[in-house]
Parts: structure tokens; sequence; C-alpha cells
């Protein structure tokens, strides 16, 4: 089953979400707002991703917090931000059959169900 992690009012998320439906693919889709999101589910995305590559930090979330917020920041810290305002996250989490992908490209998406 493919899990496809976000927000749903993300432009990239829509973009993604069309291209599984576009493709026929079946799809759950985690909007973090509304299924919420806890830290065992961000500890588990940090093993697999670069919690430097999932903390978005080119957003205006990320931009709005004070100075403070974006010191010394280390896993444990980013965590505990995403969790608190998960805009933070880098979106689509994708997930497909517990291998994760994040982000979206086109390229990158017709590249991985190229089988399917």
């Amino acid at each position: 089953m493919i899990k496809i992690y976000g927000i749903k009012n993300c432009d990239t998320m829509k973009k993604a979400r069309s291209f599984l439906t576009e493709h026929q693919l079946e799809y759950q889709f985690i909007d973090y707002r509304v299924d919420g999101l806890d830290a065992e589910l961000l500890a588990h995305f940090c093993q697999q991703l670069d919690w430097k590559l999932l903390l978005n930090t080119r957003g205006t979330t990320y931009r709005a917090l004070p100075e403070q917020a974006k010191e010394a920041l280390d896993q444990s810290k980013a965590i505990q931000l995403m969790l608190a305002q998960p805009a933070l996250i880098k979106r689509p989490v994708l997930d497909i059959d517990g291998k994760l992908h994040l982000g979206f490209s086109q390229d990158h998406y017709q590249q991985l169900f190229k089988s399917q």
C-alpha cells in the first residue's frame, strides 16, 4: 500500500496526489493537520531520511520562527518543532512498502512507478 503524508492545501501535495490518481495508483493520504502526527512517526521518518532534509527551512513557517528556535538544531529539537508546526515538514513524504521518498518531481515519481 502506498501512503502519502502531508498537508491537504499544499500545492506540491496536490501535484503528487494528482500524479498518483492519474496513474491509477491506490494510496492512503495522511494529512498531518487532520489525522495527527506523533514523535514516533517523525522518528521513523528521520531513521530513513536525514532530519535536515525533512525539516523545510525554505518555507515561510521556518522563516517566521524566532531565532532562538533555530539555534543549535539537532534531530530531537527538529522533531519537536515539526510536531508543534507540521508545515515545517517537507512535503510529501511517500511511503511505498516501508521505503520513504521525500518531495515530489514528475520524473522521480515516473521512475518509482514505471513497473506498476
